[in-house]
Order: C-alpha cells, then structure tokens, then sequence
C-alpha cells in the first residue's frame, strides 16, 4: 500500500467531514510531517516513515489548528506544532504497543511485530526528541516548556496505569485521574497552543485546553469500551489488551462496583489467577449489570462538558466542528 493511500486513510470519512475549516493546514501539516520524518540512512529511514504511515488519527493535530482557527489566524508556528504533537502521540503509540503485545495498528502490523521490540522503543526515543528539538525552533520557550510538562504527565498516568494492573478494586476517581494524565494532558496541550500561538488571551487559552481535557477523557474511556465490546476488523488494531494485560477499565470497575461481594471475588479471583477470561465471555457479564452503558454515558458526560467550555468562543466554522468532535469521540467505531 502506497504512502499516499495510507495517509488518505489517517482520517475516517465521518472524522474527515468535521475537518473541512481546516483541510488545507491538514495537508500542509502532512508534508511537513513527511518532511520532518526522514534519514539519510536506509534503516531508520523506513523505520521513521512507517511509523509516521501507522500513527494516529491525525486528532491532536486537528484540535490545535481547529483551536487556533476558532479563535485567530493560523501561522507557521501552528504547522510546526501540529507535527510536534503528532510526533509525540505517536510516539507514545509504539511504546504501548510494546507494551500490549500488540499486533496490529491502523490495520498495520505494529512496529514491535514488523521489527522488534527494540526498534519500537528506539523509534518512540527517536520521535520524542524529534518532536522537542522541532519545537525549540520556535521564537519562544512556551511551546517547549508546556509540552514538557504534558508530556511528562502522559509518562505519569502511564506509570500510574502500570502500578495499578491487577489492581481490581481500583476506584473509578483513581482510574480518572490516570486516562486524565496519560490521554487527556496531550488534547488539553493542542488545544491550549493552538490558541496561544493564535493570539488568545490566557483565558481563552485556558478554556481551550479545558476543552481538550474534558474531550481526551471521553476519548479514552470510549477508547476503553471499544478494546472490550469493538470489532478488530474495523478498528484496525489489536482489541482485548486491556483485559489481557489485567488493566482495569471503567467498564470492569463499574462491574466490581454493583456485583455482591460473592460474584466480586469470584471474579476476581478469575481475572487474579490469570484464567483465560475472554472478552466474549466477560462482556455479557458487563451487559447484564450495565456496566458498558454506564461507561458510554460517563463519556457522553465529558463530551458535554467539552462543549460548555466553548460557550464564550464566538461562532464559526472551526467552533462548529470543535463541537461536534465532541459527538464524534463518543459514537466512533475505531
């Protein structure tokens, strides 16, 4: 499959129409990223393009040209910090694929499965310091400075989600606050830059990246629900990891949460002794105690609360599709 053709796929066609304000920066934004992502030497030079061709939805990138366009002009800054953050999401991508075992991405074989699990984690190295030396071009430290605090935290919450696999009697605040670091902190960091560097005061900033915090969470828990109940086929990544990797989601606190004390240790007492405990034997289960539609309506919840944060932007074509995102994240399929 070509370059050309992948890139073409980075975007669904749903997420593709909510886009429309800012397609001509999306593909500027596109060939400086293949620009950036290159080497003289041929090993690393398929390495860093393949993993330019299996990163992510072109999201964050998205929301800090959409961010900026709501409330100012675009600039050049703006393109360069677009590639930093998809750099840097995509980067953290190949590092969790390592650490998943997992297999597919973007309906790609993973790096760690193409290559191995050392070119994946010299690759993510790779990317992070890319993304940081590309940002110090920029005439101010700000964008350095705030993408080294978020990214920071993105290793926090991943840090914190290691700590706490096994743990089945982790509370939902406890499980929030770790997708809020290690999700959320990236889409708040977009949207805040996007409107920095677009001449917003720091409350309209502020607000944006507000926005984008609120967003990443119900991102990530959507994100959560489809690894349990989503098809790998329209996904086009490696499904069921969470639970293989005895990663407690919201889907599964919440089932701990409404079982009697009885049906609670007997399951985890299942999912403690490492059993073969598959998705479609566990996802009724979550049914049956509405543990899936709770996890979808606390997203849902987010998502709204995403929307009251661009009450005082005013109106207009970038606004409209930072608005419907919100519909978007909640009601994906991959």
């Amino acid at each position: 499959m070509t370059r050309s053709v992948l890139t073409q796929e980075k975007t669904s066609a749903p997420l593709r129409a909510l886009l429309n304000p800012i397609q001509r920066e999306l593909a500027q934004f596109e060939a400086m990223l293949a620009s950036e992502l290159r080497s003289d030497h041929p090993f690393v030079d398929e390495l860093v393009r393949y993993g330019c061709l299996i990163g992510g939805k072109r999201l964050r990138p998205a929301l800090l040209l959409l961010c900026g366009k709501a409330v100012g002009q675009l600039g050049t800054a703006h393109l360069t910090l677009a590639t930093v953050v998809e750099m840097i999401h995509t980067a953290t991508l190949i590092h969790d694929d390592v650490l998943d075992e997992a297999s597919t991405r973007r309906h790609l074989a993973t790096v760690n499965s193409r290559w191995d699990n050392e070119a994946s984690v010299l690759l993510g190295d790779f990317l992070f310091t890319h993304a940081f030396h590309l940002a110090s071009t920029l005439d101010t430290t700000f964008a350095c400075r705030r993408i080294g605090w978020a990214t920071n935290r993105v290793c926090d919450g991943e840090l914190r989600q290691k700590g706490s696999r096994g743990d089945f009697r982790l509370s939902e605040a406890e499980y929030l606050a770790i997708i809020e670091a290690k999700t959320a902190e990236l889409t708040a960091c977009s949207c805040e830059l996007g409107a920095w560097y677009a001449g917003a005061e720091q409350g309209g900033a502020a607000q944006c990246g507000a926005y984008g915090r609120d967003l990443g969470i119900a991102f990530q828990i959507a994100d959560d629900v489809l690894d349990l109940v989503g098809d790998e086929s329209t996904a086009g990544k490696s499904l069921g990891t969470d639970l293989a990797k005895q990663k407690p989601t919201l889907p599964l606190i919440r089932l701990m949460q409404v079982l009697d004390e009885g049906l609670r240790q007997d399951l985890i007492h299942a999912l403690e002794n490492g059993s073969e405990l598959r998705r479609d034997a566990l996802v009724p289960l979550l049914n049956r105690h509405d543990a899936i539609e709770y996890a979808i309506e606390r997203a849902k919840g987010y998502a709204d609360r995403a929307r009251h944060h661009l009450d005082d932007i005013p109106p207009g074509p970038a606004v409209d599709s930072l608005r419907r995102l919100t519909h978007f994240v909640v009601n994906r399929s991959a």
